[in-house]
């Protein structure tokens, strides 16, 4: 990945807050040429000096049994949005702007293993559980199935840990642009309801 110093993100703390907030992860392996999976993956702390994702794929998704032991990289975006020079007020001086694209993303770097045994997977779909429907009024649980059910859907999925060994991540965020532009995008983001942009921005002023 291009990463100029000054849209490299180094805090360790925002990669994975980005990770945390945009889950879907796409899962980037070549084994006879290249291939992306998109999976929902949670940040372990816990395993190893870096952390680990953890996820679970389909039992006849071929990628756990063609990649294991493999080294393998899970690209992570975060907010994004096209930014219009119209927005800077420097443009309107001097019509010296071109349109853009702001972005956060993160490449996570380590090597696949498998875990294929009920009880990981179980581990894997109770987390998810937990933290995706916390916000539901009434939040779904294992146990709201049949025992049998959930036993069967366990069965039809495997489990997949990577070990992180190396984590870097992009924020292009305007930083390359004047205090005044910055705010200009800021406004005219705020007004088209995209909040999230506006408020990435503002962290970087």
């Amino acid at each position: 990945m291009y990463l100029p110093s000054h849209f490299e993100i180094k805090d360790k703390n925002e990669l994975i807050r980005i990770i945390s907030e945009y889950p879907l992860g796409i899962l980037v392996t070549e084994k006879n040429g290249l291939d992306a999976n998109h999976i929902p993956f949670l940040y372990d702390s816990s395993q190893g000096e870096m952390g680990s994702l953890i996820a679970h794929v389909a039992r006849s998704n071929p990628v756990w049994q063609e990649m294991a032991e493999c080294d393998v990289m899970v690209i992570f975006r975060g907010v994004e949005s096209y930014i219009s020079p119209n927005w800077y007020p420097t443009k309107h001086e001097t019509h010296r702007q071109v349109p853009t694209w702001n972005y956060e993303v993160v490449h996570a770097y380590g090597k696949l293993s498998v875990h294929d045994d009920a009880k990981f997977v179980r581990g894997i779909v109770g987390k998810l559980t937990k933290i995706h429907e916390v916000s539901e009024e009434k939040p779904w649980k294992m146990s709201d199935s049949p025992q049998d059910y959930i036993e069967m859907m366990i069965k039809a999925v495997v489990g997949l840990q990577i070990t992180i060994t190396n984590i870097i991540g992009k924020g292009k965020l305007s930083q390359n642009r004047e205090i005044r532009d910055r705010y200009g995008a800021i406004s005219a983001l705020e007004i088209k309801g995209n909040s999230e942009m506006a408020e990435a921005i503002k962290k970087q002023i």
